[in-house]
């Protein structure tokens, strides 16, 4: 078979799974938003240390070097660019159902090819982004070599911590935010092709966003949304 499969790419491989079972869980008929949050906060926690792993061994070739780097982005599209687009779809489609729940009139007189087209935008974003961030990490490592200190743009990785904390401080408030959350698919796919420099976290960092990932976890999972929605 073509491919690498050795341990170094199996958290990626667990990412773009995870990430596959969201999209398709967020789009199914009984699907609901924070399903699919569950699972892209899966894929978060599986990016989080593929690079640690896969920098472990040692004697990794050329070829698979950049295997990693590329089947990595292709992972990170699917969990970070397609999946929030696709729970951005399950939020109206929720929503558009529970007619008597007050505040939710203003998402519905949203036409849903205007919310298509930024679920697009999102897409394309990411995309760019990632495609930006392949073809500089190549000629980074041809000068530089090492480990990268700084990201230009934000990293799409942050929507596994963006999204499910915008959808927890709408369920703790008890208000319909559903349609800041398009606008902040838009904002968080300018930040993506944005200049701004991000300095690239180092363990102690990620291992205190996978607590906060993990409290935010533990909140959605109890709220009344996920067994009631």
């Amino acid at each position: 078979m073509i491919g690498y499969f050795d341990y170094t790419v199996l958290l990626t491989y667990a990412s773009a799974i995870s990430a596959s079972i969201g999209i398709f869980v967020s789009l199914s008929g009984t699907g609901h938003p924070y399903f699919g949050v569950l699972f892209l906060m899966i894929s978060g926690l599986c990016d989080a240390f593929d690079g640690q792993v896969a920098r472990t061994k040692k004697n990794r070739t050329l070829q698979g070097k950049n295997f990693g780097i590329q089947i990595d982005s292709l992972s990170d599209l699917i969990a970070f660019g397609v999946l929030p687009a696709c729970i951005g779809a399950a939020l109206y489609r929720c929503f558009s159902r529970a007619l008597i729940r007050p505040g939710h009139a203003l998402v519905l007189k949203i036409p849903y090819p205007v919310l298509v087209a930024v679920f697009a935008l999102y897409i394309l974003a990411a995309l760019i982004r990632l495609a930006y961030y392949n073809v500089t990490e190549e000629e980074r490592q041809g000068t530089e070599g090492g480990k990268r200190r700084w990201y230009t743009g934000l990293p799409v990785t942050s929507s596994a911590l963006i999204f499910p904390t915008f959808l927890l401080m709408q369920e703790c408030i008890g208000v319909d935010l559903s349609l800041g959350y398009y606008l902040l698919l838009l904002l968080t796919g300018a930040t993506f092709l944005s200049k701004i420099r991000i300095p690239k976290p180092h363990m102690m960092a990620i291992m205190i966003m996978i607590a906060v990932g993990a409290v935010e976890l533990g909140f959605l999972m109890a709220a009344r949304h996920l067994f009631h929605g």
